[in-house]
């Protein structure tokens, strides 16, 4: 108790003027018995609180516990439609690589076309030359160069 509070329990407790008598005022006790009501519901309150709190800890741990079940089931379920997945991206892909290769073959099959054309367009000169020189070599008489 403070030096205040002490003096204070002797301050008079009417108006000025003829000194009336009476009990020193107790102001912890007052305070004390006007606060305890409140504090002891107050009290109640934390414990319906704390009660709260631990029914919500429950409720989000349940609800934690549903949520790695959910998430494990999506991963085993994903990792089962994986092969399914990869197949049907790779067949665009597949589709485009098989037009280039058609495309290749295509081109390879115009350029081999113009080769055989060029060969049976030259072929009748160049036998005439294979001919004209194997006359000339038949021609020559034995020894000569």
């Amino acid at each position: 108790m403070s030096l205040r509070d002490f003096l204070a329990r002797f301050r008079p407790t009417g108006t000025p003027g003829a000194t009336v008598t009476g009990v020193p005022a107790d102001r912890a006790a007052e305070r004390a018995a006007e606060l305890e009501p409140p504090l002891a519901r107050l009290a109640d309150v934390q414990r319906e609180a704390a009660r709260i709190r631990a029914a919500a800890d429950r409720e989000a741990e349940v609800i934690r516990q549903d949520a790695v079940r959910q998430a494990a089931a999506i991963v085993t379920a994903a990792q089962a439609q994986a092969p399914r997945v990869r197949q049907e991206a790779a067949v665009p892909v597949l589709r485009a690589a098989q037009r280039e290769g058609r495309d290749i073959l295509s081109a390879g099959d115009c350029a081999a076309a113009r080769v055989y054309e060029r060969a049976r367009e030259r072929m009748p000169a160049l036998l005439d030359r294979a001919v004209v020189d194997a006359l000339r070599v038949t021609d020559r008489p034995e020894g000569a160069p």
